[in-house]
C-alpha cells in the first residue's frame, strides 16, 4: 500500500513535461474553466454558510457555563464542516462534468506509453463518457459523505480528532484518486470491475489523490491546474497497471 501511493505521488513529477510534449494542454481548456467557475460557486457558497454552520452547532449546548468555549470552537468547526464538504463537492463536480474532456487525454498518453493506435478498448461516445463520469462520481459522492459526517463528529472529541483530520484526508485523497484513475480505466472495464480495480489499487488512488487535494490548497493556480496534472500522473500509473495486468493474464 504504501509504495503504490509514493509511486501515484512520483507520477506527477513528469505529468507537466508529458502534457507539453504530447500537445495536450488544448484539451484542458474547458475542464479548467469548470474548475474555475466550479470553485468560485463552491466555495464562496460555502464561505458565506460557515457562519451559519458554526451558530447551529453552538445552540446544541444549552448550559451557561462554558457556552463561549463551546461556541468558540463551534465555529471552528463548523468552518471546517463548511472546507471539507466544499471540496468533497467540488472535486466530484469538476471530474464528472470533465470527464469527456479527460477521456482523450488518457487516451492519447495511454498510446504514447503503449504504442496501441488504434487501441482495441471500449468505444464510448461523449454523452456515455459524461453519464459514466456522473455515475461514477455520484455514487463516489455518496460513499464518502457518509464516511466522512461520522469522522467530522470526532472532531468534538480532544486528542482523537487529531487522527480523525487524517483519515479524513486520506478518504478525500482516495476518492480524488479514484475519479482520476476511472479516466483510462472507462474504456477497459464495465461500472463493477472498474469498482474492483481501483479497490485493488487503492495505494495508487490514494497517491493521486493526495497531491491533488494539496494542489487546492493553492489560490487559484492550484484550482486551475489540479486536473491536468492529476489526470495526467493517474492515466501514467493507471496504464502502467493495466499491463502488468494483461502480462500476468498472458502469462497465467
Amino acid at each position: 500500500m504504501i509504495k503504490n501511493i509514493i509511486s501515484g505521488i512520483k507520477a506527477y513529477f513528469g505529468a507537466f513535461s508529458l502534457v507539453s510534449k504530447l500537445k495536450l494542454w488544448k484539451y484542458f481548456a474547458i475542464p479548467m474553466l469548470i474548475s474555475f467557475v466550479t470553485a468560485i460557486a463552491v466555495f464562496g457558497s460555502a464561505y458565506a454558510l460557515s457562519d451559519n454552520i458554526g451558530n447551529f452547532i453552538a445552540k446544541i449546548w444549552i448550559w451557561d457555563w462554558g457556552k463561549e468555549t463551546f461556541s468558540s470552537i463551534s465555529n471552528v468547526i463548523g468552518g471546517l464542516i463548511i472546507i471539507v464538504i466544499g471540496l468533497i463537492l467540488f472535486k466530484h463536480i469538476i471530474m464528472a462534468l470533465s470527464a469527456p474532456f479527460m477521456s482523450p487525454v488518457s487516451e492519447k498518453i495511454e498510446a504514447h506509453f503503449t504504442g496501441n493506435v488504434p487501441h482495441t478498448h471500449r468505444n464510448t461516445s461523449f454523452m456515455q463518457q459524461l453519464w459514466r463520469g456522473i455515475k461514477i462520481n455520484g455514487r463516489n459522492l455518496i460513499m464518502e459523505l457518509l464516511l466522512t459526517i461520522p469522522i467530522l463528529l470526532l472532531k468534538f472529541i480532544p486528542v482523537v480528532n487529531i487522527f480523525s483530520t487524517i483519515l479524513l484526508f486520506l478518504i478525500q485523497a482516495y476518492y480524488a484518486g479514484f475519479g482520476n484513475i476511472d479516466y483510462t480505466l472507462e474504456r477497459h472495464f464495465q461500472y463493477k470491475e472498474s469498482l474492483q480495480f481501483v479497490r485493488n489499487h487503492r495505494g495508487l488512488a490514494i497517491g493521486n489523490g493526495i497531491v491533488f487535494i494539496l494542489f487546492l490548497l493553492i489560490p487559484v493556480i492550484g484550482v486551475i491546474l489540479v486536473l491536468p496534472l492529476s489526470v495526467t500522473a493517474a492515466s501514467i500509473k493507471t496504464v502502467e497497471a493495466l499491463q502488468i495486468k494483461k502480462n500476468s493474464v498472458n502469462a497465467a
